[in-house]
């Protein structure tokens, strides 16, 4: 925990900060634990759980807003051609990244599917690179050349390319990038409850078409399914919103340490519970994504207070000239 300054705002910038963390982190452990309840959600299959968590994920966003009453800015950011376009490109990167996800669960490749997000901060720096032409450190670059050596090691041990892990890693930062390109213009209940309008069609005509041929399961499964599948509304909302309410109380570098909550867990659930083989290459494939994620934290963490050294010292320039 970083030192809170002695100031007459302290107290409600400590406040701010422990709600913050508060949040963040209910938000990142609840993704921790969605594996566990995806796997109870068989027999439905991959696509299915999807559609179904759109749907629901609608519905509950559209009682939030009545509530709230933002159906308003809603109506108003869609009114806006570059946004509405930018929400529906990212829209359509996290229903690959969900279905995806979904798919290592139902497959038994939970651990796969966790690595995906560990690497996901290593590719959103090639993002930076790539796309906003960002300049690395050598450092970061040193962290991108080890998160590679890991996923080769990680290749070679599981005998093929480790796709999950990469669709995963691709999506959830594409989605990431188009979500930054909006900025906080868009909240984070406007900005799901667009995405999952954008998604209703599709979703809506798959469920309708397989329960129709008789290959659903929202029916005919008993009501405690039926529920389960209507409660991937709040499963899906939830940590996105606690998420959000994180991420506008914390500096980002706290929720870039967060983040990794989620993919601990899901690695720890996939080797117990779910009961995965580790190979020892495996163990070795993990180990160097970890270390380049040491390396790229420690970096981040000292850029950023290189950052504060310096605003300090400019702010205390006019003091020691006045003296």
């Amino acid at each position: 925990m970083p030192e809170i300054e002695t100031s007459t705002t302290a107290a409600p910038e400590e406040n701010t900060d422990r709600l913050g963390l508060l949040f963040g982190m209910l938000g990142y452990v609840s993704w921790g634990f969605i594996p566990l309840y995806f796997a109870i959600l068989e027999p439905a299959g991959s696509i299915e759980i999807v559609a179904h968590r759109v749907l629901w994920c609608l519905v509950l966003c559209a009682i939030a807003l009545i509530f709230t009453r933002g159906y308003r800015r809603v109506f108003a950011l869609m009114r806006s051609p570059r946004v509405l376009l930018t929400i529906a490109a990212a829209s359509v990167f996290i229903a690959g990244n969900w279905l995806t996800y979904v798919y290592g669960v139902m497959t038994g490749r939970v651990v796969e599917v966790s690595l995906g997000y560990f690497i996901n901060p290593l590719f959103t720096v090639l993002l930076g690179v790539v796309v906003l032409r960002e300049r690395l450190s050598r450092t970061q670059w040193a962290a991108v050349i080890i998160g590679t050596v890991a996923v080769i090691v990680i290749a070679v041990a599981y005998g093929r390319l480790p796709w999950l892990a990469l669709v995963v890693a691709f999506s959830f930062g594409m989605y990431g990038l188009l979500k930054n390109r909006v900025g906080k213009s868009v909240g984070s209940l406007e900005g799901l409850s667009i995405e999952s309008l954008v998604l209703t069609p599709i979703s809506l005509a798959y469920v309708l078409w397989i329960e129709a041929a008789g290959h659903g399961t929202f029916t005919g499964n008993g009501a405690g399914h039926t529920l389960l599948l209507m409660g991937l509304g709040a499963v899906t909302a939830i940590p996105l919103l606690l998420f959000g309410a994180g991420a506008r109380r914390l500096p980002l570098v706290w929720m870039g340490m967060l983040q990794y909550i989620t993919p601990i867990m899901q690695f720890v659930l996939g080797v117990t519970v779910f009961g995965e083989h580790m190979a020892p290459a495996r163990w070795i494939g993990f180990f160097l994504v970890w270390t380049a994620l040491a390396v790229l934290t420690t970096d981040m963490l000292r850029r950023r207070r290189q950052r504060q050294l310096r605003s300090r010292a400019r702010a205390n320039e006019p003091c020691e000239d006045a003296s």
